[in-house]
């Protein structure tokens, strides 16, 4: 369990919840420990998502929500299309109501064909699946970000490899959703390495801080720095295993949690993004980031 998670907050100058030309944002989030921040051990994360949630409001709410969940590989791109799905508690050793949640929005089946049309239009091998249900990389951060259920939600898995190309392509094939009105959630860590959450010695406590801050201060200013073009960007994002500690934030195989900023970054085409929130790990120190795309 993360139970030192975490202190996460809004970075001043954030343009949180707006949106370019009347464009929908795509979003990066921390999506917390199973189901921890709904049960009250990660409230920050839970605040986060939760303060997001009313600024969407405050404008024009998504058609709908299509999330990119780092709890869901396939052999290619594949698009929940029900018209509702059940959930997968997929975590174990939690409390008894950690398996009796529940998040009754609806699915998208428009929103799920245009993704697929999209994708195929790219050169993108993809696929439907109206029976799997939404893992807690969905409904977690949902819950915590529209507790409502009333804006629909359409799930899309990873690619198994955990190439960054593969998933910057998809964000970049998908950019049209945002134009018609359809928020793009990526839902993962930028740092998870189990090795150092649950380190319990000092040295280790420290590795573990300082290849989170070193990876976090290379991949935001990455993300953030206005002098680069859209192509050199690209390139080094995806080049992101030579950023330093690198390996030691998500270990070779083990990277699954960081490929869904890829296709939310992809969705800009190698515009800046805006850093909205860093959290600390209360006890430890561990840096995980959250960044917003508006162009």
């Amino acid at each position: 369990f993360f139970v030192f998670w975490c202190s996460p907050r809004f970075l001043s100058g954030s343009t949180l919840g707006s949106m370019a030309n009347n464009m929908m944002p795509a979003l990066f989030v921390n999506h917390g420990g199973g189901p921890m921040p709904v049960l009250g051990q990660q409230p920050e994360v839970k605040d986060f998502l939760s303060e997001y949630g009313e600024k969407l409001k405050q404008g024009t709410l998504p058609k709908a929500i299509l999330v990119i969940t780092a709890h869901w590989e396939d052999r290619q791109v594949s698009v929940s299309s029900g018209k509702s799905h059940s959930l997968i508690y997929d975590y174990s050793g939690f409390p008894s109501e950690s398996y009796s949640l529940k998040y009754p929005a609806p699915g998208e089946p428009s929103v799920a064909e245009e993704a697929v049309r999209l994708l195929k239009e790219a050169g993108i091998e993809v696929r439907s699946n109206d029976r799997r249900g939404w893992d807690h990389g969905v409904f977690i951060p949902m819950l915590c970000m529209l507790p409502e259920a009333e804006v629909p939600i359409v799930q899309m898995s990873l690619v198994a490899g955990q190439d960054p190309k593969t998933h910057w392509d998809m964000g970049v094939a998908l950019r049209p959703l945002r134009e018609q009105g359809v928020l793009i959630v990526g839902s993962g860590l930028s740092f998870h390495n189990f090795k150092y959450f649950f380190a319990r010695d000092g040295r280790s406590q420290e590795e573990g801080r300082k290849h989170s801050q070193a990876f976090a201060t290379w991949l935001t200013d990455t993300v953030t720095n206005p002098d680069l073009s859209p192509k050199e960007r690209e390139e080094r994002l995806l080049k992101w295993q030579s950023a330093p500690s690198a390996s030691e934030c998500h270990p070779r195989g083990g990277a699954e949690h960081f490929m869904p900023f890829f296709a939310v970054a992809g969705t800009a085409h190698g515009a800046p993004g805006v850093e909205v929130g860093k959290e600390y790990g209360e006890m430890m120190g561990l840096v995980v980031n959250q960044y917003e795309f508006l162009n």
